[in-house]
């Protein structure tokens, strides 16, 4: 069982990851595709007049505040457009691709924040009424069954709270819970940077393995931005019984199947190795 996270970030063009799956698929491989889409939900929700607004919490992580009418933005953009053309694409190649998001059949269970915690202008601001959100059950029973049945999820992070309200959650945490949940050999992040960097300016300082025990080192020392999102999402994926995170590059040919060769950041359960 694999799980692939296609980034929503710049940069990062679907065409050669999607060609790649599709291989994957008709070489046997049973495929879960969670995707993400917010530089295209940034975009349109620029032009609707309601520019997107990201916050940082004191702890360092960066996330975009969603009030009630960016959520409905996100999920038309993120679990509408994006998830059907993903599927689009998908068809066209031969793969029997069925686009979901979180809210159907209950996929993804989450609980809501609903208040955070931001930093701006070096002093902390509270921000109520947000519809972000924390996957904490994924109905796997749903998706076994439509893999049996031949079809390959397409997977958007749109979740549902127990109330029965939409919510916009991270997609690569999203991916990292579905992949618990399958009980998933690997799990692939596809960003539009090759990995976890040393030097986020420098592409040539890639660490190309990380030991999971080491995995809460690297990522106070060298995480900036959104990779502390896609560390954490490894981390969670890894304690849940995935065997392998791979963080890589989407650009360029069969970057999947790259990726499960050992192309990118390889993080995995074991011993601590020496820092190359």
């Amino acid at each position: 069982m694999l799980v692939v996270k296609l980034g929503g970030s710049n940069g990062l063009a679907f065409d050669h990851a999607l060609g790649d799956i599709a291989a994957l698929v008709r070489g046997g491989r049973r495929v879960v595709v969670v995707h993400g889409g917010s530089r295209e939900v940034d975009r349109i929700s620029t032009a609707l007049g309601k520019p997107p607004r990201y916050v940082t919490t004191p702890s360092g992580f960066q996330s975009r505040y969603t009030d009630r009418e960016t959520l409905e933005i996100f999920a038309m953009v993120v679990a509408g457009r994006i998830n059907k053309l993903l599927v689009e694409r998908l068809q066209a190649l031969g793969v029997n691709a069925l686009g979901l998001c979180g809210l159907d059949g209950r996929l993804l269970i989450g609980k809501r924040k609903g208040v955070i915690i931001a930093v701006e202008a070096g002093k902390k601001k509270v921000l109520r009424g947000d519809y972000g959100g924390t996957v904490e059950e994924v109905n796997a029973s749903l998706l076994r069954g439509l893999l049996g049945g031949g079809y390959v999820p397409v997977i958007a992070p749109v979740a549902i709270s127990p109330e029965g309200e939409a919510l916009n959650v991270d997609g690569d945490r999203a991916a990292a819970a579905v992949a618990v949940a399958l009980g998933a050999e690997d799990l692939v992040i596809l960003s539009n940077v090759p990995g976890l960097l040393r030097d986020p300016a420098d592409p040539a300082s890639l660490i190309p393995e990380i030991p999971g025990d080491a995995l809460p080192e690297y990522l106070h020392r060298y995480a900036k931005g959104r990779m502390k999102k896609k560390l954490h999402a490894a981390m969670a994926a890894l304690e849940g019984g995935v065997k392998r995170v791979v963080i890589a590059h989407g650009a360029g040919e069969a970057p999947v199947s790259r990726a499960l060769e050992g192309a990118g950041t390889v993080i995995r359960g074991g011993h601590r190795v020496a820092e190359r």
